[in-house]
């Protein structure tokens, strides 16, 4: 087995601290790479809390890992000693069902394998995530990340970018579409990259005006304040898409109201409570109210190529890990633009 150092929750109602405990050790198949970030996500505060239910503790969070490659086994081929990797929201998946075969390993049909949180696919063994100094993953979850990316702007590509890349590219928006943005935070700032970048004309819809320099800076062409009723009653009708990145409880129905006819509403921000949503909203134009969860191991990497060829990257605040708990208490309060990510080196 391997030591391993991190920082863990013991459980739902202590703070993370340091803890040690034991990694498998790299098999045939396996890539063992040490953590230099880790980008920190807002469902690591909701996990660690479990807000969600079914934790399993002690749990080390973090899910947006990347490194260098110490160790690789003897069957590996995609990755030698020496290169930068990186690794999600998932370790494991049957590899065998329908959805695994499709390239969408996070909808296995028989239980993806988080990468914290989570049982490997023995169902016993817990795993544990990236607020670590070192972690061993199948090279089949290993994802590449090109020299071209700062590592550390790189992190958060693999949760807060692949979120919003995948419905994005799922839905072919593109040149003459309009798309709305709602939300400017560690996952609206990624979709209207990639949303500028793809063509499509972006509107970023926020409750906060103070953050329209940033929108504009970031790329996005208009920006609505919702708390204003005469902007909000000017974009009535206006977008094919509204990518929704809101956490917090929203009136859907008045966002619905916004799409064009057979306009689509896609969910990626997980509030704490259910929407209340009226059928009218969905029916009096034909609108689709649809999600979607990160993305499979092959469009995660292509992802990461497309952010490479194009030079995307997150924007980012890097921290200590001592800070973990400020910085959480920062992000709920919207302060961080837009994504913090800990040097691990400060483990």
């Amino acid at each position: 087995m391997i030591a391993t150092k991190g920082y863990a929750a013991q459980n739902a109602q202590s703070d993370l601290k340091p803890w040690s405990f034991e990694r498998r050790e790299v098999g045939p198949h396996d890539v063992q790479f040490d953590i230099q970030f880790c980008g920190v996500c807002h469902s690591d505060l909701h996990q660690i809390k479990n807000d969600w239910g079914e934790g399993i503790f002690p749990m080390v969070p973090g899910h947006e890992i990347v490194g260098k490659v110490i160790k690789v086994g003897g069957h590996v081929k995609k990755f030698k000693v020496g290169d930068l990797a990186g690794t999600g929201c998932l370790v494991d998946s049957c590899r065998t069902c329908e959805n695994c075969q499709d390239g969408l390993e996070q909808f296995c049909l028989n239980g993806m394998t988080g990468t914290y949180n989570s049982l490997e696919q023995d169902k016993k063994t817990p795993t544990y995530g990236g607020y670590s100094n070192t972690i061993v993953v199948h090279e089949d979850f290993v994802l590449h990340i090109s020299d071209k990316l700062s590592l550390a702007a790189a992190a958060p590509l693999l949760c807060a970018g692949i979120t919003t890349y995948s419905p994005l590219r799922h839905g072919k928006v593109g040149k003459g579409h309009k798309l709305a943005v709602l939300g400017l935070g560690g996952l609206g700032h990624m979709a209207v990259k990639f949303g500028v970048a793809f063509g499509a004309e972006v509107t970023v819809l926020s409750t906060s005006p103070t953050k329209e320099a940033d929108a504009k800076e970031l790329g996005a062409h208009h920006f609505v304040v919702t708390k204003d009723a005469t902007q909000l009653a000017n974009v009535v009708g206006s977008f094919d898409f509204i990518l929704d990145t809101v956490s917090a409880p929203h009136d859907i129905n008045m966002y619905l109201s916004l799409l064009k006819t057979n306009g689509i509403h896609i969910c990626v921000g997980v509030p704490p409570t259910p929407y209340d949503l009226h059928a009218f909203s969905l029916i009096g134009g034909r609108k689709s109210l649809v999600g979607s969860l990160i993305g499979g191991l092959p469009e995660t990497q292509e992802m990461l190529d497309y952010c490479a060829a194009n030079n995307i990257v997150s924007e980012i605040e890097i921290i200590d890990i001592k800070d973990i708990h400020a910085a959480y208490d920062r992000m709920l309060k919207g302060d961080v633009r837009y994504r913090f990510v800990i040097d691990m080196a400060t483990l």
